[in-house]
C-alpha cells in the first residue's frame, strides 16, 4: 500500500488557514510568492489580514516586526534562501533582538527546490537562524508534523523561523500526531525518538527523517539495530535525547538538507563534546554551492539518501570498535 504524499507547505497553508479562523490576530504577509509558500491560502479567507509586500524581503520582516510590536501575530513568508540571506539584518535587528513575536516560516527550503538552482537553494538557512539568541527554529519531518508545529509555534510567545519544503514527502506520522497508533506530544524543543537502536542512533531533521527511516531498515537487514530520533527542533535543541541515545547506542549519526557546517549535525556535536563523546558522523551538503537538477538527481548527487545514511552508520560503527 503506497503511503501519502504531503508537502509541508500545503500542511502549513492550511492550518494557518485554521488558525486565522479562531484567532484574529493572526496576520499574514509574503513577499510575491504567496501562492508557492501557501500563505496566499490565508490570504484568500482573510484578504483583510493578509499584506503582500512585493518583492522586498526586507521590508516584509520590518512590517512584520511592527505589526508584533502592535500586538498582532504575524506570519511572514517567502523562501527560505531570501528569508535568511536578503532580510538577515532586519531578522537580527527588529525580530530577534527586540524579541518581538514574529513567525518566519519559509518554503522552498533545502536543495528539493530542484530546478531553480544554486541561488534558490536555501543551504545555509539554519546555520543562520540558530545563531541568533531568542530565535526558536523548527523544521517538521511531513505534514502531520507541520500541522502540530504551526499550531506550537502560533501558540509560542516569541520570534521563530520554521522551514518548510516544496516537494511532497511521505507521512511518517498519523493524523493527530500518532505513530503506530500510539498517541505522541508534540512539544517545541523536544524531539520524538521514533526506534531505539543498540548499536547507532540516527538523528535527523526534516525530509531527511523520511530517508533515515529507510536507512534503519536498511540496516537491520544487515544485522544493524539502528534507533531514529526526529530532531523537529532545531533550537533549542534536545539535549537530553541526544546524550541519551549516545549512552544508549554508542554512536550518532545525523542528517539533513543543509550544509554539514552550522546545521543540526554541528549542533548535535556541540552537545556530545560537551556530554557524552562519541563516534558520529554528519550527513548533509559538504562545503560546497549545489547546481540545477531535479530533486531526485540532486539528493543523490549531495549524498543524501537512505543508502548514504546507512553507509554513514556502518561508518561509523568501525570507529566505535
Amino acid at each position: 500500500m503506497s503511503v501519502p504524499r504531503i508537502a509541508t507547505r500545503d500542511a502549513y497553508g492550511k492550518t494557518l488557514v485554521e488558525l486565522g479562523s479562531s484567532n484574529r490576530d493572526i496576520v499574514a504577509l509574503d513577499a510575491d510568492l504567496a501562492e508557492s509558500t501557501r500563505s496566499a491560502w490565508f490570504g484568500h479567507e482573510f484578504p483583510d489580514r493578509f499584506f503582500d509586500v512585493g518583492i522586498a524581503e526586507e521590508n516584509l520582516i520590518t512590517v512584520a516586526a511592527g505589526l508584533a510590536a502592535s500586538g498582532k501575530i504575524p506570519f511572514a513568508s517567502t523562501f527560505a534562501v531570501f528569508a535568511t540571506e536578503r532580510a538577515y539584518n532586519q531578522i537580527r535587528q527588529v525580530v530577534a533582538y527586540t524579541n518581538l513575536n514574529v513567525k518566519i516560516v519559509a518554503s522552498h527550503g533545502g536543495i528539493t527546490v530542484g530546478e531553480d538552482g544554486a541561488s534558490h537553494h536555501g543551504i545555509f538557512d539554519l546555520a543562520l537562524m540558530r545563531v541568533l539568541p531568542n530565535m526558536t527554529v523548527v523544521v517538521p519531518a511531513d505534514g502531520t508534523e507541520t500541522i502540530m508545529a504551526t499550531r506550537a509555534i502560533a501558540a509560542h510567545v516569541g520570534p521563530v523561523y520554521m522551514r518548510t519544503g516544496r516537494s511532497a514527502v511521505p507521512l511518517i506520522y498519523e493524523e493527530g500526531f500518532k505513530l503506530n497508533g500510539k498517541q505522541l506530544d508534540f512539544k517545541l524543543g523536544k524531539a520524538v525518538t521514533i526506534s531505539e537502536g543498540k548499536d547507532v542512533t540516527i538523528v535527523a531533521t526534516g525530509l531527511m527523517v523520511t530517508e533515515a527511516l529507510s536507512a534503519v531498515g536498511l540496516l537491520s537487514k544487515e544485522g544493524v539495530s539502528a534507533g531514529l530520533i526526529d530532531m523537529h527542533t532545531i533550537k533549542p535543541l534536545d539535549k537530553d535525547a541526544i546524550s541519551s541515545a549516545a549512552k544508549a547506542s554508542g554512536a550518532i549519526v545525523t542528517a539533513e538538507e543543509h550544509t554539514v557546517l552550522g546545521g543540526l549535525g554541528s549542533a548535535v556535536a556541540e552537545v556530545l563534546a560537551q556530554t557524552v563523546p562519541v563516534p558520529m558522523e554528519m550527513v548533509g551538503i559538504r562545503d560546497v554551492f549545489t547546481e540545477s537538477a531535479s530533486a531526485s538527481e540532486l539528493l543523490k548527487k549531495y549524498g543524501l539518501t537512505a543508502t548514504d545514511i546507512a553507509s554513514a552508520a556502518k561508518t561509523v560503527l568501525k570507529r566505535k570498535k
